[in-house]
């Protein structure tokens, strides 16, 4: 070993390796990327060599990935990233290793799924704890950042706890700079493109089996925003997506459909407006005028939320810096 060279050792023992090694070591490979350190998994161990310095840092990271790994949540190299990026990280002392996301606000363990649903920044962490406390949330920021997979996932936590009845998930039908054409089939056929991404993200929070019944028996309802008008949302749990392409009409008379017992987040992205330009954003018009309502809360995702392919943050940042 070369001189000055430092080695240390964590238990990993009830952790799943597999999670904590990641892909093809992935997990393992970031960690020593990250601290310049070497890290192996040997037996019930984690070691990790190099400088002392490193290898102390490298060591308060390693814990927290252990720990996710106990806990059977999801880790791949982005998580790890975090994880370092986190001002939080510490020895472990005293902590339950999953960074900024510690505590039951940023958890969600839904029934018949294997994995919680966990929160991976603390904005994340923040926007739940303020889905749990209002009956109106508006959750502004760039793609990537988790705003409609966190409020869907709270939608069918507080179904299967029965605090509502039902789900309804909504979304203008506006084209996002493509023209689609005259589509086939009946109406439901033609706006099914538009509302795709709600179905992907249910899909990952229920049983497939569960989903379809509840749509068939419109326990859970997708629809696009026009087919709101007219309709008193009761006993329910409300989420408007891409509310960026809703326009002011549409935004409020969405917001008059609140009900006895609902609730409703609303999602959006600034950057993101397909509007025609003599339209004004009713997502823009909310955050002028809605702040400071009592049960209505703001909550501004950055580009430090984003928890997809560590490019996305990236490209969010340099489309930030051009001005587009």
């Amino acid at each position: 070993m070369p001189d000055g060279s430092f080695t240390q050792k964590l238990s990993t023992e009830g952790a799943d390796m597999l999670t904590l090694a990641g892909v093809n070591d992935g997990n393992l490979v970031e960690l020593s990327r990250l601290c310049g350190v070497k890290v192996a998994l040997r037996g019930d161990s984690m070691s990790i060599s190099g400088p002392q310095e490193l290898v102390e840092k490298a060591g308060g990271i390693g814990r927290r990935m252990i720990e996710r790994a106990r806990q059977r949540l999801d880790l791949t190299p982005d998580d790890v990233l975090r994880i370092s990026e986190d001002d939080g990280t510490s020895d472990g002392d005293g902590g339950d290793g999953v960074g900024p996301a510690s505590g039951t606000e940023g958890r969600i363990a839904l029934p018949g799924m294997r994995k919680l649903i966990q929160a991976k920044t603390a904005g994340q962490a923040e926007y739940l704890k303020k889905i749990a406390e209002n009956d109106i949330v508006v959750g502004i920021g760039p793609a990537g950042t988790g705003k409609t997979y966190l409020a869907m996932a709270a939608a069918v936590d507080a179904l299967v706890r029965k605090r509502v009845k039902r789900i309804i998930l909504a979304r203008p039908a506006v084209e996002a700079g493509e023209s689609l054409g005259f589509l086939p089939g009946d109406m439901q056929a033609k706006v099914d493109p538009y509302l795709r991404p709600l179905y992907d993200a249910l899909d990952e929070m229920m049983p497939q089996e569960r989903v379809q019944k509840a749509l068939e028996t419109r326990v859970i309802e997708i629809a696009p925003l026009a087919f709101m008008r007219g309709r008193t949302l009761s006993d329910a749990f409300v989420i408007l997506d891409e509310a960026q392409n809703a326009t002011a009409m549409q935004m409020k008379m969405f917001l008059t459909r609140l009900g006895v017992n609902s609730q409703i987040v609303i999602t959006g992205d600034k950057t993101q407006i397909d509007l025609p330009k003599r339209e004004e954003s009713g997502l823009m018009q909310v955050e002028r005028i809605l702040p400071g309502i009592e049960g209505i809360a703001f909550h501004y995702f950055t580009d430090v939320d984003v928890v997809r392919h560590r490019l996305v943050r990236d490209i969010i940042k340099a489309y930030a810096e051009d001005g587009d």
